[in-house]
């Protein structure tokens, strides 16, 4: 089988080189459609609910919102397992689908049962899903860096501006904050107060609730002119906040300013992000969405982020933190500057040993035809350009490199056995 193969080919050597150029070029396009990363993902095909209870210690936790989810959960189909984590005022659920399951069906399937597992949560615990990203999507991290803005506003910037425009960049799963602190209204009661003016708590939570929200009324018409009425009634400034009424004492409001301090400041933080021992820092993490091209995704935040920049307050710029783009462009170059060496280190070996370049110029045209081929499986199964796979190619093209000297060895040598052979021959007729 295999000398008719040879055999035709050496018949029909035209139609091989048009296969090789055919191959050639369909890999050159499979390299650019190939997703390229530094790491491969191996982690496991799961999607992560993530439920919020704060201030309930671990075990609540885990009796009344974990453990409920878990046991739920396990009847959707194609799951291999489910995992559950409580903390204090928080739970994760790890649902572990099969391998060749598409994670966005997996992801419906799990807001369906969610739909109806959230009835038997306690009251105002909503389970919500993690992003659509992998163990492996953080592709960038960012700071901001601003010398002369408190953490509250670096904070206050991060997440109503920086955050919602880096979130529309395509393959861009989530943008997620952390640094600073994060604002909002706290009011501090006094307990002694409250014994003095005969309140309870629920009732001042009651009178904040009522006196921050917002109605509509309807269209009213006169004069052939229409008025839409409405009453605005949120909180905006600290003075309102402390200017709500309570109850009636004897004709005297009781404010809520009388019965407690009503202050803006951060919310409780359980840990701090320091940059190379320089005080605190207010920034963001880039989770690729998955099945992205991570190098595509990387260039694209890094254009939004120059758009960015133009609406940053004074004196405020990006400081990238970790670029997983850099580590992607040196594996594509060490391939690259591995390919160029070992090009020319066959291209010596066969012309010191063989002294016919002809030998040698087919050797060297089997490595870039050949890469190209191994490119157009990768796309076929999956797989992405990284250190494990560009690495697995590097060591291949030695094998491939070895059989070429060899088989070009070998041809050349039987070929100068029958040209041996063949002058002989021909010498016979004269010595008659």
């Amino acid at each position: 089988m295999v000398h008719k193969i040879i055999e035709w080919s050496l018949k029909n050597r035209f139609i091989v080189l048009l296969l090789a150029a055919g191959l050639l070029v369909w890999g050159i396009i499979a390299v650019k459609k190939n997703p390229i990363d530094a790491i491969p993902d191996l982690s496991e095909n799961q999607v992560i609910v993530f439920t919020e209870w704060m201030g309930r210690s671990p075990q609540l936790i885990e009796d009344q919102v974990t453990y409920p989810l878990v046991t739920n959960l396990q009847g959707i189909p194609k799951i291999k397992y489910v995992r559950g984590s409580s903390m204090f005022g928080m739970s994760f659920i790890y649902v572990i689908f099969e391998d060749n399951v598409d994670i966005y069906w997996a992801r419906e399937r799990v807001l369906e049962r969610l739909s109806t597992v959230s009835r038997s949560l306690p009251a105002g615990v909503s389970p919500q899903l993690g992003p659509d990203g992998t163990g492996v999507g953080h592709i960038l991290w960012y700071t901001l860096n601003a010398p002369d803005m408190d953490l509250g506003e670096q904070r206050a910037v991060q997440d109503w501006y920086v955050k919602f425009a880096l979130q529309n960049v395509s393959g861009v799963s989530e943008i997620a904050s952390f640094g600073g602190f994060q604002k909002q209204y706290q009011i501090a009661v006094d307990p002694n107060k409250l014994l003095h003016y005969k309140l309870s708590i629920p009732q001042v939570i009651s009178a904040v609730r009522s006196n921050n929200n917002e109605s509509g009324g309807r269209k009213f018409e006169m004069s052939d002119i229409g008025y839409i009425i409405k009453t605005s009634g949120y909180l905006k400034s600290l003075e309102e906040i402390g200017n709500i009424p309570i109850k009636n004492d004897q004709g005297i409001p009781v404010r809520l300013a009388d019965v407690a301090a009503v202050q803006m400041t951060g919310d409780t933080r359980l840990g701090i992000f320091d940059q190379n021992g320089e005080g605190e820092r207010v920034g963001g993490i880039v989770v690729m969405r998955y099945g992205e091209n991570a190098a595509d995704v990387i260039e694209k935040v890094k254009i939004k982020m120059k758009e960015v920049s133009k609406g940053l307050p004074a004196g405020v710029r990006f400081d990238i933190v970790y670029d997983r783009g850099k580590l992607i462009q040196e594996s594509v170059d060490s391939i690259r500057h591995t390919l160029i060496e070992e090009m020319i280190v066959v291209s010596l070996v066969v012309l010191i040993f063989l002294f016919h370049w002809r030998s040698a110029l087919s050797i060297i045209i089997q490595i870039p035809v050949t890469i190209a081929a191994s490119f157009i499986f990768l796309n076929a199964f999956g797989i992405s350009s990284n250190i494990m796979s560009l690495t697995g190619i590097a060591l291949a093209i030695g094998v491939i490199v070895d059989n070429g000297i060899v088989m070009s060895e070998n041809a050349y040598k039987h070929l100068a056995e029958r040209y041996e052979i063949w002058q002989k021959e021909q010498q016979k007729p004269n010595e008659l």
